[in-house]
């Protein structure tokens, strides 16, 4: 691929397990330099390409090229073009901070020459250089996530893969992750493409696409997708909330759905018509909200369900995908 090119270039890519086609020929191309977002519920598609593209699994179409190299083709170039931080935790507990990064450098052939410098670099980015003889297992989960993406970086890698990078931590920690992150890419200037199901982080994206079911629904800017909702959120919370829908639907014209215990509808100028709401729905209303658009509202959009509500069908989508994994 000519310099220049795109840093992942994916081209009908698909993966099945068995009869369940967990990704479905999706495509894009995220260029150097970017902050990329894959947005869905747990379930949707999101790690296992991450794995294709990291070549850790075997694609069953399609094709994918990262920093210029195939994934299938040319497996140990991605491989040394690559860090990669995975969702669940794969740090050695008995060993210290530092020490995790010296068995990473000897497998990833960094220099002898360059790595004491290279690891005070980027613990130091990630703030723990004070901490670097102390043993894993005594860090706390923010602390361990920070040393897994230094451990990511260490060998110079030209795209960063962060799968679900705060997932399971607690807001003020994700919060201190991703300041971590973005110091990292003015310090590093590499591409990072990670996934999310937290609607704040996606915010933080240059672009992001949106992964329902082993496709890709919407890919662009987090506010060029907000600006083509184009409506504001409404949710109510009534005394009857199936006649209510039935009501939005016969008197407004209005598709409303159940969304985590409430009535939700989409509508131009929310604030306006909340008192027409009031006066003509003829159920009572116990309670109303009004939100401008969000990509929560942008996924409901594209999918018919919040990203929320949709992680209870995606799990049922992961127990088919693991039954023909087997």
């Amino acid at each position: 691929m000519p310099i220049g090119g795109p840093a992942v270039l994916v081209d009908g890519l698909v993966k099945r397990f068995g009869e369940v086609e967990a990704v479905r020929g999706i495509e894009l191309a995220v260029e150097p330099g970017e902050v990329f977002g894959f947005l869905g519920p747990n379930g949707a598609g999101k790690s296992t390409t991450i794995n294709m593209l990291c070549t850790l699994l075997r694609p069953t179409a399609g094709s994918a090229r990262v920093a210029g190299h195939d994934v299938v083709r040319e497996r140990d170039d991605v491989r040394r073009n690559i860090g990669l931080v995975f969702q669940d935790p794969t740090l050695d507990g008995y060993l210290s901070g530092e020490q995790n990064l010296r068995f990473h450098a000897e497998l990833y052939g960094v220099p002898r020459s360059v790595t004491r410098d290279r690891i005070r670099q980027v613990l130091e980015m990630v703030g723990l250089w004070d901490r670097r003889r102390d043993r894993v297992e005594h860090y706390s989960g923010g602390m361990k996530r920070r040393l897994e993406i230094a451990r990511g970086l260490l060998h110079s890698p030209r795209v960063l893969f962060l799968d679900e990078p705060t997932v399971g931590l607690d807001p003020q920690t994700r919060s201190s992750i991703w300041e971590y992150i973005r110091e990292l890419k003015r310090a590093e200037e590499i591409t990072i493409f990670m996934t999310t199901h937290y609607m704040d982080e996606a915010e933080y994206c240059g672009r992001i696409a949106i992964m329902d079911r082993g496709e890709i629904v919407a890919l662009d800017t987090p506010e060029a997708l907000k600006a083509g909702v184009g409506k504001d959120r409404v949710r109510i919370e009534t005394a009857d909330d199936p006649a209510a829908i039935a009501a939005l639907a016969e008197r407004f014209g209005l598709e409303a759905v159940m969304s985590e215990g409430a009535v939700a509808f989409a509508v131009a100028s929310g604030e306006e018509f909340v008192p027409r709401l009031f006066a003509e729905l003829g159920v009572p209303i116990r309670s109303v909200s009004v939100s401008r658009p969000s990509l929560d509202d942008v996924f409901m959009s594209f999918t018919g369900k919040t990203i929320r509500d949709a992680e209870g069908s995606a799990r049922d989508w992961m127990r088919l995908a693991a039954k023909g994994r087997s």
